[in-house]
């Protein structure tokens, strides 16, 4: 195996348990975060500082404003011949911005949308990757040492923007899924026959055609509040699904079941539902996302 060198910006939920993933398949990581209790260096000046070239750095910050700034920082401090890795969320469009900025300056830029949550470390993160094969395939250690084992979990999308827009539509589907086992959580609750939903939950996890990792995971959720009492029916949507039914709309391509989940989600914002409860405790489940508690 050749061991490589990373600088990694972000060391949050995500890119914490990255860094200790590729560490622990015997690659160099240099970690910065503004937490400096998380940093293993003071700024990015060092961090590039301690890189070898030809460098690589992976971003894993919010997705707009705080990409931009991270990318123009390192437009100044990399040089021809290294390599930038955008992890985030960030919106397709902006990764073919950012590959034309550091491109004029012969960095390159590699785009990769990561699914896994807080689950990564131990299960390993499937990766959506988009760029120039000589970038990708320069990279293909971390990308190995990132991924769960076996051989699904990885793709070369496609040139600049293909990680982040299939990531998109992978969020889009999660979205519908969710919506899914949600509304029939709540039908089983509110008739009078079935009096134990999260058992009739729990014996799809197996033969059936709706089990999944999801299912597993409503399943965990119920195990830990079985009528989901403790939770505010309030979901957020973290971008991807809007963007997905815009992309839609602009390639005329029909989304009704992913549109209507996220149309759902606007709903949860105006009265406390059922349904968002699921969706709440699926969100929680996989990525840590926050939740609000119900009002007494």
């Amino acid at each position: 195996m050749t061991s490589m060198q990373l600088g990694l910006i972000g060391l949050g939920k995500m890119g914490g348990n990255m860094r200790e993933r590729i560490r622990r398949a015997g690659h160099t990581v240099v970690g910065f975060d503004r937490n400096p209790d998380l940093s293993d260096v003071k700024d990015l000046a060092e961090l590039v500082g301690q890189l070898q070239a030809p460098r690589t750095v992976w971003v894993m910050v919010p997705a707009g404003a705080p990409t931009q700034s991270v990318v123009d920082e390192l437009g100044d401090l990399l040089e021809a011949g290294d390599t930038v890795v955008d992890g985030g969320n960030s919106r397709w469009t902006d990764d073919e911005k950012h590959a034309a900025e550091l491109g004029a300056k012969g960095i390159g830029f590699v785009d990769a949308g990561v699914s896994g949550g807080v689950w990564g470390l131990k299960n390993g993160y499937a990766l959506m990757v988009g760029g120039e094969k000589e970038h990708v395939d320069r990279l293909q250690p971390i990308f190995d040492a990132l991924k769960p084992e076996g051989p699904y979990g990885y793709v070369h999308a496609g040139k600049v923007g293909a990680g982040h827009f299939s990531k998109m539509v992978h969020n889009g589907i999660e979205y519908a899924m969710m919506q899914a086992y949600a509304e029939g959580w709540e039908l089983l609750e509110k008739v009078d026959s079935v009096d134990n939903v999260r058992e009739v939950f729990r014996s799809w996890q197996e033969g059936t055609v709706i089990r999944s990792w999801l299912l597993d995971l409503a399943v965990n959720a119920l195990d830990e509040d079985t009528h989901l009492d403790k939770l505010r029916g309030y979901a957020e949507d973290s971008g991807e699904g809007r963007w997905t039914v815009e992309a839609a709309i602009d390639n005329a391509v029909p989304l009704p079941a992913i549109t209507a989940s996220l149309f759902a989600r606007f709903a949860s914002r105006q009265d406390d539902s059922p349904q968002m409860k699921m969706i709440a405790a699926l969100r929680n489940q996989f990525g840590g996302h926050a939740v609000e508690s119900a009002k007494k």
